[in-house]
């Protein structure tokens, strides 16, 4: 089983969003379960609202029903210490880092980087205002010149994120204009296989 680790120093960055959509991309080839250690509980919310195409526990449970899986999403309370994200960096295969492109959110990103040492990881760039706004490719290239591995797709900020979450379903379960967003996790999702496969 691999084991991918969604964490960041920042609340409000879209980290239960990206866990739960990394899930529903894993989820298509396959057995998925999302493992929801955050306290607000969004992705357990999310899911009873609907139905997704995997298994969502939270960390009680999850030991009873992770058995026979490919793959483990663990969405994680926000802002760890370094030792804890550190530990969390030592027992996954990646761990991923989502962080808003703001000015602000550059400093501690840069901080995690540094706590994390030598562990497989990537920074995320979620909630970017979309074209004709450069704010990702800014972020994302300060970033790289920093150092921090950084995916190249970027999560650009969508209403139909909110439709989804009351709907109970990821985004590729969608219809029409709010299925339009799913493509920057289907990006996401092809550069996690070729980071894991390395």
């Amino acid at each position: 089983m691999q084991i991918i680790t969604v964490t960041g120093y920042k609340g409000g960055v879209g980290k239960s969003t990206s866990a739960i959509h990394i899930a529903a991309y894993l989820a298509r080839n396959q057995k998925t379960i999302l493992i929801d250690g955050d306290p607000n509980r969004t992705a357990l919310n999310w899911s009873q609202r609907g139905e997704m195409p995997f298994t969502v526990a939270d960390e009680r449970q999850a030991m009873r029903l992770i058995t026979g899986h490919d793959f483990a999403v663990i969405d994680t309370p926000a802002r760890p210490n370094s030792d804890d994200l550190q530990e969390l960096a030592k027992g996954c295969d990646l761990l991923i880092l989502p962080t808003t492109p703001d000015v602000v959110s550059l400093e501690p990103m840069l901080a995690i980087a540094n706590d994390v040492g030598d562990a497989k990881y990537r920074a995320l760039l979620t909630i970017v205002p979309p074209y004709p706004s450069k704010e990702g490719e800014t972020m994302r290239n300060e970033l790289i010149a920093n150092g921090v591995p950084t995916f190249q797709s970027l999560i650009r900020r969508s209403a139909a994120f909110q439709k989804a979450a009351l709907a109970g379903k990821p985004l590729n379960q969608m219809s029409g204009r709010d299925r339009i967003p799913w493509n920057d996790f289907e990006a996401l999702g092809k550069e996690i296989i070729e980071v894991l496969r390395k």
